[in-house]
């Protein structure tokens, strides 16, 4: 029977248009839909069990976002030939969904709810990335999960002083700023993006114009969830309640949390045992047969802690740790603190710290990217690592999660704004941060050393960049509310925005927000971005105490890059017949030698640990692309001997005729016993034939005419 299948549409402020149908594909889910931009199409679904596990206190929601090879025509790359784990981009996608919409699900829902988005035809002229959002809430909407949207999300760029939403790969390109925005019609819930160090104003603005399109996107999204009957939700009960038991334990143990909370301990352990005494002591005073839920007690202790801590800093304007709202922890920093590193830095700040690294590579160290929309290599490389250790917990290392991806990709795009033209450096880099220790953003204190990182490095970065974490406590009753800088992690557990913001002295360069909170309006997000731009400052200054701009050159160990620019008809003189005459030059010289075509111009980037290696090294390649000049002198080497004469190889690969006329001045009658194969002269080139490009030698004009003999005088 053929289906019923329900459409919607709507437009972007440029008149293109997106579809929504749902009914066609995937019909066992609870909700799925396709959605449609140009030739890019999405699958949504979504899926949720029928009822939570028992004791399950959270939402297990899992949302990942996947593209198929086949949307774009490619077969993927590797042994199997098929799609395997997420790749990083796509994890990136995936948390931009997921922070989103995790928020919108009823805090005491907790089943079992799963969120996938798959790429099943893709168009560079319509990027899936600002999709996806759009399409998960779409299939939510139509399902009876208790979800409290709908939302979407767009990307937002600017090119030549023109905002566009949802733009192609082309203006992305061009853009000063890419954002993307996540909001309800409401508010917005979720930001990230780059920008090349642009004003705070300029970024408002460019979130007004997003919110405006979602909200667009939103409507539909409620008219579709109408057609299809969906507007009443499951009912489910997934808590155990008793609200007079909260209360009495609020009447009992509040005042002794908020007096904790008070003593403003620096301490985040001694700070977490204290507050651990207090509901182990009220659990010693209950009797063995109580019975009094347990469970119950630790769930209604944590809203008592978040109560208080949230209180103090609204009514009294006191942090946990004793600084003022503006306040930032104390700064420390060092570089060149690893001594084999091609540059190294640490940065403290507070209770937070982070190692970084730098490593010089070559082409051959570029990594290769191998997507459904995109492909080539990628010659900065960022990576965050975030240990057990860095916390006091135990827990196994197996490679980094969605957490430590997405803390490096923010890092990254603020640091890459600063970075020297890769496309015509010869370098790739890669920056490490392992996080050593931890109690609030670490992937700020990331931007921070790896700024000093690579100034240690010698990397000529255009100015150096510092990142802040914001956060904000409200109480939508009383109108109260708290903009902090330089957020403990406890603040970000208990509070409503977590902001962060990185840039130079001259504008942003990067942002990730993620909000909690309803009705936050832009006059309180303007104050936010002004108060994490004072934050900045102060940080950036901190840094300049220990290092103010790139060191004027490399580390002695690290690798020198020449670039050499030769003909394109000269490349395969340099690589030679397999690769012989390269692979022979790093042989006996020790360089590293990478040669690339560019237009029509061949590049050969030679890296070597010293001076003495890269010389010889150019030398060798000089030799090779150099063009012979009439009238210039040459070492050559005798290559074979034949009745007139001698071809000598005078350059790396190019061989003259000495006539043997040209040997010397006396005249020779044969070649035999004159030279020999392998024997070295030095010649002269006279001549090189306009017609067949043969090159004639002399050697007899290096050397003086003999007088002539006088003749016998007359009887």
């Amino acid at each position: 029977m053929k289906p019923t299948v329900i459409t919607k549409s709507c437009t972007l402020p440029d008149g293109r248009q997106i579809t929504i149908e749902t009914g066609k594909l995937a019909r066992q889910a609870d909700g799925s839909v396709v959605l449609r931009m140009g030739n890019t199409m999405l699958l949504a679904t979504a899926v949720a069990a029928p009822d939570a596990k028992e004791g399950t206190d959270f939402l297990p929601l899992s949302v990942d976002y996947q593209e198929k090879f086949a949307a774009t025509g490619k077969i993927p790359g590797g042994f199997l030939k098929r799609e395997g784990k997420l790749s990083d981009y796509e994890i990136l996608i995936s948390r931009l969904v997921d922070r989103a919409i995790r928020p919108l699900f009823p805090d005491d829902y907790h089943a079992e709810t799963q969120v996938n988005i798959q790429l099943i035809s893709g168009d560079l002229n319509a990027l899936p990335d600002s999709l996806a959002a759009f399409a998960a809430s779409a299939a939510l909407a139509v399902s009876d999960i208790p979800f409290q949207g709908p939302i979407s999300e767009v990307r937002v760029v600017r090119v030549a002083d023109k905002f566009i939403i949802n733009p192609t790969q082309e203006e992305k390109e061009k853009s000063d700023l890419d954002f993307i925005v996540a909001a309800s019609i409401d508010n917005i819930l979720m930001v990230e993006g780059e920008a090349k160090e642009i004003s705070e104003a300029d970024m408002l603005e460019a979130l007004k114009l997003a919110h405006e399109a979602i909200k667009v996107q939103c409507q539909v999204q409620i008219e579709l969830s109408q057609a299809v009957g969906k507007t009443e939700k499951r009912t489910y009960e997934h808590e155990v309640k008793d609200e007079n038991f909260k209360a009495e334990l609020f009447k009992l143990l509040y005042d002794k949390v908020y007096a904790v909370a008070r003593q403003q301990l620096t301490s985040k352990h001694k700070r977490s045992e204290l507050f651990g005494a207090i509901v182990d002591e009220y659990m010693a005073s209950l009797p063995e047969d109580t019975t009094v839920n347990k469970d119950l007690v630790k769930k209604y202790y944590k809203d008592i802690q978040k109560a208080a801590c949230r209180n103090l800093v609204l009514n009294e304007k006191v942090r946990l740790d004793g600084r003022k709202t503006n306040e930032i922890r104390p700064i420390w920093t060092e570089v060149d603190y690893l001594p084999s590193a091609h540059g190294s830095s640490i940065f403290t700040r507070g209770e937070t710290q982070s190692l970084s690294t730098v490593t010089l590579g070559t082409k051959l160290d570029e990594q290769l990217i191998d997507g459904a929309m995109f492909d080539g290599t990628n010659k900065f490389i960022l990576h965050y690592n975030f240990p057990g250790f860095s916390t006091g917990e135990v827990k196994p290392n197996r490679g980094p999660g969605r957490r430590e991806v997405g803390h490096g990709n923010l890092a990254m795009r603020a640091l890459k704004q600063v970075l020297p033209d890769m496309t015509t450096s010869p370098y790739t880099i890669r920056l490490v941060s392992d996080i050593l220790e931890s109690n609030g953003s670490s992937s700020m204190a990331t931007v921070c050393a790896g700024s000093l990182a690579l100034m240690d490095a010698g990397i000529k970065i255009s100015a150096p960049v510092s990142g802040i974490a914001m956060g904000m406590i409200s109480d939508s009753a009383t109108g109260k509310y708290a903009i902090l800088s330089d957020i403990l992690g406890d603040e970000d557990h208990l509070g409503d925005m977590d902001f962060k913001v990185t840039g130079t002295e001259k504008g942003i360069t990067a942002c990730q927000m993620d909000l909690k909170v309803d009705g936050l309006t832009y006059e309180v997000l303007s104050e936010a971005l002004n108060q994490a731009k004072e934050g900045r400052l102060h940080i950036l200054n901190e840094m300049k105490k220990t290092i103010t701009q790139p060191n004027a050159d490399l580390k002695p160990h690290a690798p020198r890059a020449v670039t050499i620019t030769i003909d394109k008809e000269m490349i395969g003189a340099v690589i030679g017949p397999g690769g012989k005459v390269v692979q022979e030059i790093q042989k006996t010289t020790g360089a590293t030698i990478v040669i690339e075509e560019v237009g029509n111009k061949g590049i050969v980037n030679i890296f070597a640990n010293n001076q003495e290696v890269m010389d010889a090294a150019v030398k060798r390649v000089k030799a090779i692309v150099a063009v012979p000049e009439v009238d210039q002198v040459y070492d050559g080497v005798v290559k074979s001997i034949m009745p007139f004469g001698a071809f000598v190889e005078f350059m790396p690969g190019k061989d003259g005729l000495l006539h043997i006329s040209e040997i010397k001045w006396e005249r020779l009658e044969t070649m035999d016993g004159v030279l020999e194969v392998g024997e070295q002269l030095k010649v002269k080139l006279v001549e090189i034939d306009k017609k067949t490009g043969k090159f004639r030698l002399s050697r007899k004009v290096l050397i003086p005419r003999p007088p002539k003999k006088e003749e016998a005088p007359s009887a």
